[in-house]
This record gives C-alpha cells, structure tokens and sequence, in this order.
C-alpha cells in the first residue's frame, strides 16, 4: 500500500502529508517588505530644526524678547507688557538722552532682601538693539524668527561665530538668573547652547 493510500485512512497522516507535499512545492519565503534606506542628510536637517525649536522657546520667552519688541518702547514684566515711565530704545538702543537704561538698571541684581519690582541689573550694561537692527522676537513664527536671526542685514551683521560670542553675554546669561520676582528661562542654559550649536552645525536651517 503506498503512502498516499494508506494516509487516506489516518487523516492526521494524510494532513501531514499534504503539508509537506505544499513544502516541498513551494516557491520559497514570501518576499520581505523593501525598507527604505534612512537619508543622513535628511535625518540631521530634521534634528536641527528641532533643535531650533528648543532656540526658539529661549528667544521667545519673556526674559529675551521684552529687549527685542517690534516697536521701540521696551517690554517688561513676564506678561511683556509695555515698560512704564515711556521709556523708549533710544538712539544706541540704550535709552533717550537723560533717561538711559542704566539710570535705572545698575551692573547687577540688587540683593533678594530689596524685595519685588526692583530694576534688574547687569555689568555689561542694560540695553536693547540699537533702531537699525532690532531683532525683534514678539510674534514671530519659527520660519520668521529663524530668518531674522539669521540675517546678517537684521542681527546687526553677525555671521554665525559672532552669533555663538554674543551668546556668552553676561546680558544674554541674565536671563538664566533674573533675580527675584521674575520666572528664569526654564530650559537649562546648557541644553540651549547644545541646541544652538546643533542648529548651527546642520547649517542654520529654517523651517518653511
């Protein structure tokens, strides 16, 4: 009796059989899904624009962008609200003459023991960009922000190395310490200069 008939009268053999009779006949391991190749170049230019985006929320945050308004009247207070006693950017972007940003802005933070709403201070010495390149952060999209900060035309001529320089200002690291009554920049000072040379390694690029 041969093996297909005698599989005929065991139904486990017979399945048994078949199976194998499918195995031998077929045509190899079904075709694997092509998995495109990552794209390098790709890859980092994503990283570097969110990268930016942790740039950005540093930029845009109270502590910066009160200096850098569209208008000329500086902001202040974490709520950006317009600075009282009209004081205006001047024509250095330190002030109108007689009512200078350091008349009232000394070279550092009064001790905490002075309380709220005391003028901060700093040793390079309070001021906003100067009328021909404001640099304004308020409102801006990221694209917008990113092209600004970019232009030379509207930084105040500063190519990349002179942008990573400015930011070691002690005015640009204020904001990190702002003294009391004012909300710090939350992303650790670190972490945004890791992401700013991230940014700028990958070239600067902006958003669409």
């Amino acid at each position: 009796m041969s093996t297909m008939t005698r599989s005929l009268h065991n139904p486990t053999s017979l399945a048994l059989t078949l199976t194998a009779a499918l195995t031998a006949f077929s045509c190899g391991d079904p075709p694997q899904p092509v998995v495109p190749k990552a794209d390098p170049a790709a890859k980092r230019a994503a990283d570097a624009r969110a990268a930016f985006e942790v740039v950005r929320g540093v930029l845009q945050h109270p502590r910066c962008q009160n200096c850098h308004p569209g208008g000329d009247a500086p902001l202040q207070g974490d709520d950006g609200r317009v600075h009282a006693q009209n004081v205006l950017r001047g024509p250095e972007g330190r002030g109108m003459p007689g009512q200078e940003c350091v008349t009232c802005h000394g070279p550092a933070n009064p001790p905490d023991t002075y309380g709220l709403h005391i003028p901060p201070g700093v040793g390079t010495g309070w001021r906003m960009p100067p009328p021909g390149n404001k640099l304004e952060f308020v409102g801006l999209s990221s694209g917008e922000l990113c092209a600004r900060v970019t232009d030379p035309a509207r930084n105040g001529g500063k190519d990349g190395a002179a942008l990573l320089t400015h930011l070691e200002d002690p005015l640009v690291a204020w904001g990190w310490t702002p003294g009391p009554g004012r909300n710090a920049i939350p992303v650790a000072r670190a972490d945004f200069m890791n992401a700013w040379k991230t940014w700028a390694g990958a070239g600067s690029p902006c958003a669409p």
